[in-house]
C-alpha cells in the first residue's frame, strides 16, 4: 500500500486528489494538509512514503518547503505539483530533491502513474519535461565529452533522455537491467555529471531530438 499526503490549500484540490487515489487499488492518502505549519507537524506522526505539495501552498513557498522536508524527513518522497507549466518550475524543483513535477493540467492518469513512480523510488519526468532538460539552454558543454562515449552508451543516452526508465530501456535494447544501470553510470563518469537532470542536461549535445 502506497502512503500518500497531500498538502494543499485548495480542499476542492485536496479532495479530488484523494478521490483519484483512494479509488486506485494499492492506494491510501493517510493524511491532507493546507499549510506548511500543518504539513510539519502532521509529518511528526504519520509517516508517508510520498508527500504531494503544491507548488503555491502558504507560510513557505514550494522550494523552501521541499529543502525543509529533504532536510526533516530525508525518506520522504516528494512529488510536486503546480498549476503553473512545467517549464516555469519544474527544473528548479527537481534540482532542489523533488522526485518529479507534475503539473494541475495533466491528465488525471499522470496522477497514478507519478505517485507510484516516486513511491518506487524513481523519478517523475513526463516526455515533454526530458526533452526541455535535454536542451536546457543554460548548460553547455564541449562535444568532446562525447568523443569518449561508445554507440552503445549514445543509445542508452538517448532514451533515458526521452524520459525512459531502466527497464523500458533494457526492453528497448534487450540488456538486463543490472546492465543498464552500469551504462548510466559510466555515462555519468564520462560526463562529469553525478545526478540524472544534468546527465540529461548533456544529451543536449547529441542532438538526439
Amino acid at each position: 500500500m502506497i502512503k500518500v499526503l497531500i498538502a494543499d490549500s485548495h480542499p476542492i484540490v485536496r479532495l479530488g486528489i484523494k478521490e483519484v487515489l483512494n479509488s486506485e487499488t494499492g492506494f491510501e492518502v493517510i493524511a491532507d494538509v493546507a499549510s506548511t505549519s500543518e504539513l510539519f507537524e502532521t509529518l511528526k506522526d504519520v509517516s508517508p512514503d510520498v508527500v504531494m505539495l503544491e507548488m503555491d501552498i502558504p507560510e513557505i513557498n514550494g522550494i523552501a518547503t521541499l529543502r525543509k522536508l529533504k532536510q526533516d524527513f530525508p525518506k520522504t518522497k516528494v512529488l510536486m505539483y503546480s498549476g503553473q507549466s512545467e517549464d516555469v518550475y519544474a527544473l528548479s524543483t527537481i534540482r532542489a530533491g523533488a522526485f518529479g513535477y507534475l503539473s494541475k493540467t495533466a491528465d488525471v492518469n499522470y496522477i497514478i502513474s507519478a505517485v507510484k513512480k516516486v513511491a518506487e523510488g524513481n523519478m517523475f519526468i513526463t516526455n515533454e519535461l526530458a526533452q526541455r532538460l535535454a536542451f536546457d539552454e543554460g548548460t553547455q558543454k564541449p562535444r568532446r565529452f562525447f568523443r569518449k562515449l561508445s554507440t552503445r552508451e549514445i543509445e542508452v543516452l538517448k532514451l533515458l533522455a526521452s524520459g525512459k526508465r531502466n527497464k523500458e530501456v533494457a526492453e528497448g535494447l534487450n540488456l538486463n537491467e543490472k546492465t543498464v544501470s552500469t551504462y548510466k553510470a559510466r555515462l555519468m563518469r564520462k560526463l562529469n555529471v553525478d545526478n540524472l537532470v544534468d546527465l540529461l542536461q548533456q544529451a543536449k549535445a547529441l542532438e538526439l531530438y
